[in-house]
């Protein structure tokens, strides 16, 4: 039951009902592991709004590092959304299962690389930032990409402003006084979608509360319990292609 139910969340074949899940799953992830990044590098990192606004304000301040610092974080998210693209259409094109799971498994792999050697990343210098930083702004990248392709832009782990302004939409629609001799349709709000990004903001600051915990009284091995959930999430299409391609060649 537990296969079957990881194949439909990551697999090929999509509904409402898998990509919900799932993202409920990764808002978890992303909560936890941009509240616990925050502790370990004193940085968001998956707050690309906030990161160009402060390049600005600090390009005008004359704090010209700081601001190539944010420019850091904002190629790593972008490179990390491009490697999500990639691997998906590389998938697709040679009709794999796993084109949705290949970057959560990049995702778990990369989380466990920060998990171990976060504390040691921590010195190495990147672009404009250290390591760990860019790091973990291509994670976001990456998880956002997959999620925004699989949904069709319908749902998204990392972007909180906007699942909160949807959620003010739907409210604003649910309290509307409709009036009763108006010729026209009456204003009615989209309850199954405000559940849902309620849903998401919510598994989002649950994952923030567990990351932040986790990183206050472990350190970086924290982010491992992520990586394992989405291994668990990512790894069973993979396996199917692997088992596919395994019988493909023995019978050729």
């Amino acid at each position: 039951m537990p296969i079957k139910y990881a194949r439909r969340l990551t697999g090929k074949q999509r509904s409402r009902h898998a990509n919900r899940h799932l993202g409920f799953a990764l808002a978890f992830v992303a909560g936890a592991a941009n509240a616990g990044g925050f502790l370990a590098v004193q940085q968001y990192t998956s707050h690309m709004t906030g990161i160009v606004s402060a390049m600005a304000d600090n390009l005008v301040l004359g704090a010209t590092e700081l601001a190539l610092g944010g420019l850091g974080g904002l190629i790593s998210f972008l490179c990390g959304a491009m490697t999500s693209a990639i691997l998906i259409n590389f998938s697709r094109r040679r009709r794999l299962q796993g084109e949705y799971a290949l970057p959560l498994v990049l995702e778990a792999v990369l989380l466990l690389c920060f998990g171990v050697l976060g504390a040691r990343l921590l010195a190495v210098e990147g672009l404009f930032v250290p390591l760990t930083v860019m790091l973990l702004c291509f994670i976001m990248g990456l998880q956002n990409a997959v999620i925004t392709k699989l949904s069709r832009a319908e749902i998204r782990t990392t972007h909180i402003t906007g699942m909160v302004t949807d959620i003010g939409i739907e409210l604003g629609k649910l309290f509307y006084l409709n009036r009763h001799h108006t010729q026209e349709q009456p204003v009615q709000a989209d309850r199954e979608r405000l559940r849902v990004n309620a849903g998401l903001v919510g598994c989002f600051f649950w994952g923030g509360l567990s990351g932040a915990w986790g990183f206050k009284t472990i350190g970086f091995l924290s982010t491992v319990p992520l990586a394992l959930i989405l291994l668990f999430l990512a790894l069973v299409p993979v396996v199917d292609d692997m088992l596919g391609s395994a019988r493909s060649w023995r019978d050729s």
